[in-house]
């Protein structure tokens, strides 16, 4: 085998395109394969991803070390990033981590803003309420403002970021949806609907199709959840301008963007946060889910949810989308090893966005067998 094998990275998201990005700018022949993003979601028939969106929120502070770690070497990257693409995707407005004053959820976020050095402030409510007068968090509660180096994310820009840049390092991008993979004495042969290639090594970064792709039973838990929009008017989208991304210590999980520029013009704040878990266990399942547009019960509990944190807000119009999320038991993204030429980087556990950098990185060093600096 060659010092720089051929390898293949199943998956156009946000793992596999970082990866693709890492392996093409170390010298290896890549390739990245994977659809684009369909023009119609409700009409299209074909393999979904969850990064069709253009808010996801970035930080360096998490409640647990390992997202920390991640996403601090992921955020440190971005201004590279999109000088060399000329590709614009972070937004830097801050983030707040808010819970119950007394709660594990706030203990574990100081505890590792700590650890990292993560530049923060504790907000106290009278201190949130003069800091930010829109938000009405509930009584006992307080938050960690951090003010650098965080914010949100276009996910589709920045897949376009690291593709570009992936492309500009001599990788192919292929559009194209994998039917099958064979391992051989020479290879892998990928199988896709426009022929087969065999490649030296391949990275499965599929998300919440890895199982599909690596056709094994299910190790993950894919998850359908629903997002509520709500439309504002451009004169209250720039009053709101100063809002941070907000995460939210409850048993949902509830998260909120600012307001976002969205592909069809309009200004919208997104909420997300689910009661509970609708599995979805194949990719007919994951394709119904994404048409389906989200749950009406979801949304209307997250209208409600939005109304009570942000009463003064002047709404336009509600709408619902529908989103995916892929979990491991162990709450950690699965970055293995599978054989001496098959290797996996997936599963974001609802984190995977702002660390996706970092996990493609990762999966990208594992693959090719170097060392990749960060």
């Amino acid at each position: 085998m060659s010092a720089h094998p051929s390898i293949a990275v199943i998956g156009r998201g946000l793992i596999g395109s970082a990866a693709a990005r890492h392996l093409a700018n170390s010298g290896h022949d890549t390739t990245l394969i994977g659809p684009v993003e369909p023009q119609d979601k409700r009409a299209h028939t074909g393999v979904f991803g969850s990064h069709y969106d253009e808010g996801r929120i970035t930080r360096k502070n998490a409640t647990d070390r390992f997202w920390a770690e991640a996403s601090i070497a992921s955020i440190a990257r971005f201004p590279e990033i999109e000088e060399a693409s000329g590709v614009s995707f972070f937004s830097p407005v801050g983030a707040l981590m808010a819970g119950a004053e007394a709660g594990d959820f706030l203990a574990s976020a100081r505890k590792v803003a700590g650890e990292f050095s993560v530049l923060h402030q504790d907000l106290s409510r009278p201190l949130l309420a003069e800091a930010i007068p829109d938000l009405s968090l509930p009584d006992g509660w307080s938050a960690l403002w951090e003010p650098e180096d965080s914010g949100h994310i276009s996910p589709r820009r920045l897949v376009a970021a690291q593709t570009k840049l992936a492309e500009s390092a001599g990788a192919m991008a292929l559009d194209a949806v994998v039917l099958g993979l064979e391992e051989t004495s020479h290879g892998i042969r990928v199988q896709t609907g426009a022929g087969h290639r065999t490649y030296d090594r391949v990275l499965v970064a599929a998300g919440g199709m890895t199982d599909h792709v690596l056709s094994r039973s299910h190790k993950y838990r894919v998850c359908g959840r629903t997002v509520t929009l709500f439309e504002l008017s451009e004169d209250e989208s720039n009053r709101l301008a100063y809002l941070p991304s907000l995460v939210m210590g409850t048993p949902e999980g509830h998260y909120l963007l600012p307001p976002i520029r969205y592909p069809d013009g309009k200004h919208y704040m997104k909420l997300g946060g689910d009661p509970d878990d609708i599995l979805l266990t194949s990719p007919d399942e994951i394709g119904d889910w994404f048409r389906s547009g989200g749950r009406k019960s979801v949304r209307d509990d997250q209208d409600a949810r939005f109304r009570a944190l942000f009463p003064g807000v002047e709404v336009l119009s509600v709408k619902m989308d529908a989103c995916m999320t892929t979990w491991t038991d162990d709450l950690r993204p699965e970055i293995a090893r599978l054989t001496s030429r098959l290797a996996v980087a997936s599963a974001g556990n609802g984190a995977g966005a702002k660390c996706s950098d970092e996990l493609g990185r990762r999966g990208a060093a594992l693959v090719a067998e170097i060392e990749l600096k960060g």
